[in-house]
């Protein structure tokens, strides 16, 4: 029979598995009777964790919610994946940097010495995309108070602060809070959003959520609508891109390069290669305007052939015209 304390390990790691134990499972598992299951229990409940009985003819244990935090378990892929987490959260930009930084550092502090090294090696980087100003932080309660809302299914009152300094008028115009279903809290380019059916425009919005001030009480519950196209990562990525509901982008073209498909496609993300030879491809690619999208498929160091549309074409007209006065300042006009 295993030692007590490495006995309380294991029934610590089987109740954290699943929701319901059976005690002749348990013992079973443990190879211990069901007398010393209970006694085991005992002795977990005497540290502080809520184990619950239920009866019934496979009457049995259940790890239950308490009130306070007892000592946690995780086995060795879940504290590696707990620590690489939180060194993630310390750049998520939700206010909670300073307390994921702390967090990571007790984990760490508890660790065996193999998982610590492993996680010494495995260090977690999150790069940032570069900005002309940080992005602005989000107070933790008002993501929480979202989150209550989106899982509540709840109608949500909420202050909305405009990006731009508004008049008198438009500031008392927006004395009314705004009235939503929220759907979803989701994060995009180090930003965190709300996406929400808003009731008075009858129509989908995405409210940034460092803006936001929820009221309270909330509203009634409601029975929650699809987002258009079934996918919220798809919706997002379509609002951001300008290109609407559809997910696509609002503007895509179609040229031959003079390049093997397999150097081409290593950099499009979303974009379709075919290989029509050796050293000659198709490539469809979308962008959010035709001179951005003219751009990027400039990059490639090939000549290009223009299949269509015609608002391509214009478009590389137009960049060519401006890159030569960008080669040469005489072309330049004087003021």
């Amino acid at each position: 029979m295993p030692k007590t304390s490495a006995r309380l390990l294991a029934l610590l790691s089987l109740l954290q598995a699943r929701r319901d134990w059976p005690g002749a499972l348990l013992a079973e598992r443990l190879d211990i009777s069901p007398r010393t299951v209970r006694r085991d229990v005992d002795r977990l409940r005497e540290l502080g964790y809520p184990i619950m009985t239920f009866k019934g003819p496979d009457g049995g244990y259940r790890l239950d919610a308490g009130t306070e935090l007892p000592p946690l378990l995780f086995d060795d892929e879940q504290a590696v994946a707990l620590a690489i987490a939180l060194q993630i959260a310390t750049t998520a930009g939700a206010g909670i940097e300073e307390a994921a930084a702390r967090a990571l550092n007790t984990v760490r502090q508890v660790m065996p010495a193999r998982l610590r090294h492993r996680i010494d090696t495995l260090r977690v980087t999150a790069v940032e995309r570069p900005a002309l100003r940080p992005d602005p932080q989000v107070d933790s309660g008002v993501l929480m108070a979202l989150s209550a809302a989106v899982h509540a299914r709840e109608v949500l009152r909420l202050d909305y602060a405009s990006s731009s300094p508004q008049s008198a008028e438009e500031e008392d115009a927006r004395t009314a809070p705004r009235r939503v279903q929220p759907h979803h809290l989701v994060t995009w380019g180090g930003r965190w959003y709300l996406v929400a059916w808003d009731l008075d425009r009858e129509d989908w919005r995405t409210f940034r959520a460092d803006r936001i001030t929820p009221r309270t009480p909330t509203g009634p519950r409601f029975t929650p609508r699809e987002v258009p196209g079934g996918e919220v990562a798809a919706f997002v990525a379509a609002r951001f891109r300008g290109a609407g509901d559809s997910g696509d982008w609002p503007c895509r073209g179609e040229v031959i390069l003079d390049l093997p498909a397999a150097a081409v496609s290593h950099y499009v993300r979303d974009g379709l290669v075919e290989e029509l030879g050796p050293d000659r491809c198709r490539l469809t690619l979308g962008s959010w305007s035709w001179p951005g999208l003219a751009a990027a498929i400039g990059r490639f160091d090939a000549d290009i052939e223009v299949v269509g549309p015609a608002e391509l074409k214009e478009a590389f007209a137009h960049l060519a015209r401006r890159y030569a006065k960008a080669a040469d300042p005489e072309e330049r006009p004087h003021g």
